[in-house]
């Protein structure tokens, strides 16, 4: 009984959260969001012609959800740059991933196995930061609950919501790539967590905060594993919005691809329609010289 008692889910959650992230989970998470940079198409050309703007695309990858909510809390920008050993250690994994002799580094890190259990620690440092930037935000707005949803938001995604920002320093320009337009399951998944928290911290959700950590915690890990180890880029959110967003949006999920058909099958009857009324082929220039030669031909006879 004293065994059960000490597993108990509250307990374990207290001593989950009293975990440091710093220095190998910090670690992991900047592997990791390195690792999604070196993917990007010409991130290593860049990083061989302009190594400052491949390791100012790292800085981003790594603390651009600091920027994002210092910018909406209007703090300065750069203040998470005074962080000196964390900036060491994402500078450092940045030169190993890109300049490692025989890419031995990123062959060890990208292996699936280990790059799973990377995958894991990252989610661990996302939930954390969703819950400490909604803290801070309720530290300045007590009853702001957009300000704190927003403040989480971007402290769980802010990479992906920077994601433009990251491309112009790589001298690419794709605004049809917007995170907002195309949320992937970690800035939804951020954001649900940010209206959790939210309401945990306003003292809406009864739960504790470390149990609510350790929950979603866990939930954002499996997730995620499961996407990686699969390499599937679809949400389980997937199969809930279908059903809900059309009846409170008032429109069929994936309405694009209905358009298209629809546009499609009107296309197809507007082009059976216009076969009825096409003129007739013109002949050729084969035809036309072959019969005025017949035409000459009987006025010769």
């Amino acid at each position: 009984m004293d065994l059960l008692s000490a597993l108990s889910l509250g307990e374990l959650a207290l001593s989950f959260s009293r975990v440091p992230l710093f220095p190998v989970f910090d670690l992991s998470y900047f592997i990791v969001s390195i690792l999604y940079l070196k993917y990007e198409p010409g991130a290593v050309e860049l990083s061989r012609r302009h190594p400052l703007a491949s390791w100012l695309c790292a800085m981003l990858h790594c603390f651009g959800s600091y920027i994002l909510a210092d910018l909406l809390l209007g703090e300065p920008l750069i203040d998470y740059f005074s962080n000196n050993s964390s900036i060491l250690l994402a500078s450092a994994v940045w030169y190993l991933t890109f300049f490692c002799p025989l890419d031995l580094f990123y062959k060890c890190v990208g292996f699936l196995p280990v790059k799973l259990i990377f995958v894991a620690m990252k989610e661990v440092v996302r939930v954390r930061k969703i819950a400490v930037g909604i803290h801070h935000a309720h530290h300045h707005y007590h009853h702001g609950w957009f300000v704190m949803i927003a403040t989480g938001w971007v402290k769980g995604s802010g990479v992906a919501l920077m994601s433009n920002v990251e491309q112009l320093l790589r001298g690419v320009w794709k605004p049809e790539t917007n995170e907002i337009l195309h949320m992937s399951f970690p800035t939804k998944a951020s954001l649900y967590g940010a209206v959790l928290f939210t309401l945990q911290q306003t003292r809406w959700l009864p739960i504790s905060k470390a149990s609510l950590v350790f929950i979603f915690t866990m939930f954002m890990v499996s997730c995620k594993v499961f996407l990686t180890a699969t390499h599937t880029h679809s949400s389980p959110f997937d199969v809930l919005e279908s059903y809900i967003c059309p009846v409170l949006f008032g429109a069929t999920w994936g309405g694009d691809h209905h358009h298209d058909n629809h546009g499609g099958h009107g296309g197809a009857h507007g082009s059976s329609l216009g076969a009825m009324h096409a003129p007739l082929p013109s002949k050729s220039k084969d035809e036309l010289s072959e019969g005025s030669r017949k035409k000459k031909a009987k006025k010769v006879d």
